[in-house]
């Protein structure tokens, strides 16, 4: 049985990690200060051990879908969670409230005051990775390490947000809607273009179908999203582990070196055969490098 919240969609999903994954998906609600209701908040937990758990946080226009194949191989050894950060994924977008990257950190320290309220492995992929980095920065006694997956936070956020007017923003969500455009652009993120499968694709666009989602992109969007974390890499003393796939297409290559050098207590490592998307294309090495690393 699926969770209600989820589009009927998802029953057409056919790989056994997705299909998992999507049973285990569970709704909690958060309490924002500057709200009067709480949010419904959708994330997954599993693994039962006692040492220091994990928070994985999904890229953008994305889902807690994105980790199907890696959090059951952390979960072996640790407790992990992933959630669906606010404006994304199937969190509800419907309480009236905006979705800058500071109500995203706001939100996702209530997230885990509530929730878990000890030290955390935060594990940012993409965007998530400039969350991550965003809420460590904010939060250090919160993260006991730092992993950034293909991490975002070096280039400065979209300069076409503030652009986005009626109708144009509409039309820019319902262009980045389209199933050629979602498809050519996971092709993108992936060195073996076989793992681009029907049911990965269905994974990736399951959100599009909530409530809000246009909304809340256009918003997103339109506040700048993440910026360069460039000048403040610095500050971070948490111990950094830097993951990156060798073929990334989205990112490039150069950003991760870049991480290593502006962050004093970190380890780069190499993904082989791997693109944008570690977690999903090589996630028994990249859950290697997580746990004994770790």
């Amino acid at each position: 049985m699926f969770p209600p919240f989820l589009p009927k969609i998802a029953k057409n999903l056919t790989e056994s990690t997705s299909i998992d994954l999507a049973q285990h998906i569970e709704a909690a609600a958060i309490a924002m200060p500057s709200l009067k209701v709480p949010i419904a908040t959708t994330f997954v937990r599993q693994g039962t051990t006692q040492s220091t758990p994990i928070l994985l946080l999904h890229g953008f226009d994305s889902s807690v879908f994105e980790f199907r194949r890696l959090l059951p191989l952390l979960a072996q050894k640790r407790e992990t969670w992933a959630i669906d950060l606010l404006g994304f994924g199937f969190t509800d977008r419907t309480a009236g409230n905006t979705f800058t990257t500071t109500d995203i950190k706001i939100h996702l320290y209530s997230f885990w005051k509530t929730l878990i309220d000890r030290p955390i492995i935060l594990i940012g992929a993409s965007m998530g990775g400039a969350a991550a980095i965003d809420f460590t920065l904010t939060y250090p006694d919160a993260v006991e390490k730092l992993v950034l997956l293909d991490s975002a936070g070096l280039a400065k956020g979209p300069v076409m947000g503030k652009f986005l007017v009626p109708p144009i923003d509409r039309l820019a969500t319902e262009f980045l809607r389209r199933p050629q455009v979602r498809r050519n652009i996971s092709q993108t993120a992936y060195y073996d273009k076989k793992l681009n499968s029907l049911d990965a694709q269905l994974c990736a666009a399951l959100h599009l179908e909530m409530p809000g989602w246009h909304e809340a992109l256009v918003s997103f969007t339109k506040s700048g999203g993440y910026g360069s974390f460039r000048d403040r890499l610095g500050q971070l003393e948490t111990s950094t582990l830097v993951i990156w796939g060798e073929n990334d297409k989205i990112l490039g290559t150069k950003d991760a070196g870049k991480f290593e050098r502006a962050i004093a207590n970190s380890q780069l490592v190499w993904v082989e055969k791997c693109g944008h998307v570690p977690h999903l294309e090589q996630p028994e090495i990249t859950a290697d490098f997580i746990l004994t690393q770790s």
